[in-house]
């Protein structure tokens, strides 16, 4: 016979440590995207001050290298996403809070019998939504229009 959780099991072994890693997702992605639009930042500010320096053909070597370090951070933003990611997991990571208070509280939709059912249904929808949402970004534009056609 399979082993069959019961709510507390299920609220420990799934929705909790769901929680904490969206929470841990979510901040190790704000981290990175604060630290890397700090980089930009501080490059571009410093491209305007720089060129004013008599010294040109350094600050041409410096300023070019700045030029580069923006692109480069710019890319790596764009590639990882780490903006909507934080977003995403920090948006899932609230949502399963907020289903878990609202079934240790018995309130609706948790007020009647089946309510560990109903608990277990939206969870899951909740979870799988996120991970299907995860799974199309990282399908290239136009790839998904041509195994249609």
């Amino acid at each position: 016979m399979p082993n069959v959780l019961n709510s507390n099991e299920y609220l420990a072994q799934r929705v909790q440590d769901q929680i904490s890693w969206y929470e841990r997702k979510s901040l190790w992605n704000q981290r990175w995207f604060k630290r890397l639009r700090v980089i930009e930042i501080v490059a571009a500010a410093m491209i305007p001050f720089l060129t004013a320096i008599p010294d040109a053909m350094t600050m041409k070597y410096v300023v070019g290298s700045l030029g580069v370090i923006i692109t480069v951070v710019a890319g790596i933003l764009a590639l990882f996403q780490f903006q909507e990611r934080w977003i995403e997991y920090r948006m899932t990571s609230e949502s399963l809070s907020k289903e878990r208070f609202l079934f240790l509280t018995k309130a609706e939709p948790y007020a009647g019998g089946d309510a560990f059912s109903i608990f277990v249904q939206r969870i899951e929808t909740l979870i799988s939504k996120e991970n299907t949402g995860w799974a199309q970004s990282l399908i290239k534009p136009g790839q998904s229009d041509e195994k249609d056609a």
